[in-house]
């Protein structure tokens, strides 16, 4: 998988205090919020490409990825295999191979993401059905309703009157990876190679999770219908249940701030408020 050059000011990653992995060279910076390497080095006196994650802004939890990935015991999870001991700031990962979805499917003209929807749902629900005891995940701004003042100014007023008047009663909790979308998940030959980022796991709100899972984003060609969203459901119950409504209830919440986020594009912006309109009934 190739990454972009440097696009971005980063810490330089051969200052780093490594103990199991020497580095050799940078090969790529792979857009992400913390600063991420794609590199070539030695483990083990071989030599591997592998990926270093580095903390940059306040509350980057690389020490729960490490702790989650090591209590899991998930076979495509990133083997970690250096970080620091003392700040744990850092963290250095074998390389997974696959591919994102967005990059095999391209323009999805074809559809071409129906061959991987219910599979992708699927692995979502066997993650959720992790034993264990886990930290809860961190309060995040996606998971409050903004104040109306915000919807009245988007012009989307229904939306926080939805919102309000049917907050779910109560919040199935189990293990979550906290950021289940495409771009961290990998993909081999039609099945899932790896499942990468773990930073925002732990213990939380089951129907939240999915949603997050669900949701178009910006620049996203599949995920678009009603067929690829039933489909990947049908994968995700064919292990697990939920509360459609709920989840539902959650893609509404979430779009509400992808809206803002998208609006300088006109497309994405309409079908969000296709969304609304055909939810918020």
């Amino acid at each position: 998988m190739k990454h972009p050059e440097k696009w971005r000011d980063s810490i330089d990653p051969f200052s780093l205090p490594f103990k199991n992995f020497h580095l050799l060279e940078v090969i790529g910076y792979p857009h992400a919020g913390n600063d991420v390497f794609q590199v070539k080095g030695i483990y083990k006196k071989e030599k591997v490409e592998a990926y270093i994650k580095v903390a940059r802004q306040f509350g980057a939890d690389i020490e729960n990825e490490i702790n989650t990935i090591a209590a899991i015991k998930c076979d495509i999870a990133p083997s970690i295999i250096d970080y620091d001991d003392e700040k744990k700031y850092f963290c250095v990962s074998l390389a997974k191979k696959g591919e994102r979805l967005s990059s095999i499917v391209g323009d999805n003209f074809n559809r071409a993401s129906l061959d991987y929807l219910y599979e992708y749902g699927n692995a979502l629900a066997k993650l959720h059905a992790t034993e264990g005891i886990f930290h809860d995940v961190k309060d995040r701004k996606f998971f409050h309703i903004p104040d109306k003042e915000y919807f009245r100014e988007l012009g989307i007023e229904f939306v926080y009157d939805y919102l309000i008047s049917n907050q779910p009663q109560r919040i199935n909790k189990c293990f979550c990876h906290g950021d289940f979308h495409y771009a961290n998940i990998l993909w081999q030959q039609k099945h899932i190679s790896a499942i990468l980022d773990f930073e925002l796991s732990g213990r939380g709100n089951k129907e939240f999770d999915i949603a997050w899972a669900l949701i178009l984003r910006h620049g996203q060609k599949f995920m678009n219908t009603d067929e690829e969203i039933s489909l990947f459901m049908d994968g995700y119950q064919s292990e697990g249940t939920c509360n459609w409504d709920y989840v539902k209830y959650y893609m509404i919440l979430i779009y509400s701030y992808f809206y803002k986020i998208g609006r300088t594009n006109v497309e994405y912006l309409s079908y969000v408020k296709n969304v609304f309109l055909d939810y918020c009934k």
